[in-house]
């Protein structure tokens, strides 16, 4: 026993890998047929228990179930697990049949010879409909071999987890991410999980133990609550194999080389890190949003400042995609009345409850120092124009992880030359490698398609979208999800690993989403969006039954938004 951990919770955690060791050992013999009938057994369990997940959640974070702003709780909750647990089933029967996934369609070269797989849209689960206009694909590394581009599969034969026990220490922001991370582990790695809630979230136990009774009665998960003293005994225990942790950067390096900055330069220095279990992350990112400049119109202006508004607002802006960074060219003549829109619909946004602890604290130091003279627990939604990272180093190096968005412009004498430079600068100069978008018009689209695919492949990011919120990519769990390969232990930036990925793709290096400048109908996601909150139970319906007596009521409150 560690003497350092009280002995309730060695107890409890002693109890909790008894039960992963034997759960770890039926996985290795389990059937894919058995595997698949869990994940819809858990995935027949959510109807029951979303509301009680929506309503939890939502009084956490002082919303009112009933208003627009709860839908993104449906959505980036029990609504984002069912349609993962769909596309899990969906690859361990395509697997069953065929020893492989099906992909939407056959992997094609793009313009600047990179091989990309598509994995939009899942016909079965009606995107076509559902995600009108988009289009995602997967590029493959440039080394990848063209005859091999599924990662090992697991069979009747062969499970790839070797009876491995895996700890995830959930996320404490968005509630579907503890449990897809979870699910990616057990039916991706093969590995039993102890999933330990964030302190902030855990009033999610109660509805994950209920949702996940039959991974929990086979021995496959355990879930458990508690602060740092648990968290650190997991990490340090010798039964645990290995390690998913979302959260900041900061977080990942004082479990991987201590808390003490010169405990952790020393660590660096003789590569002796403080934990030698494999470790896979996301973690935090400046999210940048990249508008080449051109002759947009009016209504083209007003959709992408609602998409970078609704980028900045969603969950109180506690995501690592919210926009941190707007990047724009000096000479747009554009360029004011597109950060004024942007400007207008925050003033217009009400306020939300920062819920997510030392919001407060972040906040004022994004703001330079300024201190914020009430008490409320709201603060307001900020844009700090004409930053530059000799002025204020600390909004391109750090994510503030609070409600404030900076601007940054740079110059360029044609839209491709700004491209060149904006690709260059945040690579270079912004903290993150998890998600990036272009806004680009039209023109520049047709005439540059092969500027424009260079600077996709250039961008160092995990996810690279064109005129879409990365939020996007994150909700369709078809696509990896991380940061980009480049990171390491020692500079892990936005994470190490991926989750989801539903296709089982390897040498991938970024996901890259597109869509038009306008989207029709209006996206659930802006704040504007008037009957949000029905379409998010309606998708959650058609999650649960994908058939096509669920759509009219579907289209009907999206088409009313």
């Amino acid at each position: 026993m560690n003497a350092t951990v009280p002995s309730e919770i060695q107890a409890d955690l002693d109890f909790a890998l008894s039960k992963l060791e034997k759960g770890a050992q039926n996985l290795q013999s389990m059937p894919l047929q058995q595997r698949r009938q869990l994940i819809q057994s858990c995935a027949a369990n959510i109807p029951d228990f979303a509301q009680q997940w929506v309503e939890v959640t939502c009084a956490a974070k002082q919303i009112s179930p009933a208003h627009s702003v709860a839908s993104e709780e449906i959505l980036a909750g029990p609504a984002s697990l069912l349609r993962y647990l769909q596309l899990l089933s969906g690859l361990f029967r395509n697997v069953e049949k065929s020893g492989k996934p099906q992909l939407p369609s056959s992997p094609r070269g793009n313009l600047i010879g990179r091989t990309c797989v598509p994995i939009l849209p899942v016909k079965r689960l009606f995107d076509p409909l559902i995600f009108r206009g988009l289009s995602a694909e997967v590029w493959l590394n440039v080394d990848h071999d063209d005859q091999d581009i599924f990662a090992e599969l697991p069979s009747d034969q062969n499970n790839i987890g070797n009876g491995k026990i895996a700890t995830v220490l959930g996320a404490g922001n968005v509630s579907a991410i503890p449990a897809t991370d979870m699910l990616y582990k057990i039916f991706h790695d093969g590995e039993v999980v102890l999933l330990k809630l964030n302190p902030v979230n855990d009033y999610l136990y109660s509805t994950f133990t209920s949702i996940f009774a039959p991974l929990i009665e086979k021995q496959l998960l355990q879930i458990l609550r508690g602060g740092n003293e648990i968290g650190k005994a997991i990490v340090s225990h010798p039964k645990i194999d290995t390690l998913h942790v979302t959260g900041s950067h900061h977080t990942h390096d004082a479990i991987i080389w201590g808390a003490n900055a010169d405990e952790r330069a020393d660590r660096i220095a003789n590569n002796n890190p403080l934990v030698n279990k494999p470790i896979t992350s996301e973690l935090g990112n400046v999210t940048p949003w990249i508008v080449v400049p051109g002759n947009y119109s009016n209504r083209q202006l007003q959709s992408q400042a609602e998409h970078i508004a609704a980028s900045i607002v969603n969950n109180a802006s506690f995501n690592c995609v919210a926009t941190k960074m707007i990047v724009t060219c000096s000479d747009w003549p554009q360029r004011s009345d597109f950060l004024d829109r942007i400007e207008t619909l925050l003033k217009n946004i009400p306020p939300r409850h920062a819920y997510y602890p030392g919001a407060r604290e972040r906040f004022e130091r994004a703001n330079a120092g300024c201190e914020i003279s009430n008490s409320s627990s709201e603060l307001p939604w900020t844009l700090i124009q004409n930053t530059t990272p000799e002025s204020a180093a600390h909004l391109f190096q750090e994510e503030s992880f609070v409600c404030v968005c900076a601007e940054t412009t740079l110059e360029g004498s044609t839209p491709g030359e700004f491209l060149d430079s904006a690709v260059e600068f945040v690579n270079d100069q912004l903290f993150g490698t998890l998600c990036a978008t272009i806004t680009a018009p039209k023109s520049f689209e047709n005439r540059e398609a092969l500027a424009l695919e260079k600077a996709i492949a250039k961008l160092r990011y995990g996810s690279v979208c064109v005129n879409q919120w990365a939020g996007v990519v994150y909700g369709l769990m078809t696509p990896p999800w991380g940061g980009h390969p480049s990171s390491s232990l020692e500079s892990p930036q936005s994470g190490i690993g991926h989750v989801h990925n539903t296709f089982c793709l390897k040498n991938f290096e970024k996901t890259v989403l597109r869509g038009p400048l306008c989207s029709h109908p209006k996206p659930v996601w802006f704040h504007s969006h008037k009957t949000a909150t029905q379409v998010g139970w309606s998708l959650l319906k058609l999650y649960e039954k994908p058939t096509i007596t669920r759509l009219p009521l579907l289209f009907y409150h999206a088409l009313r938004g």
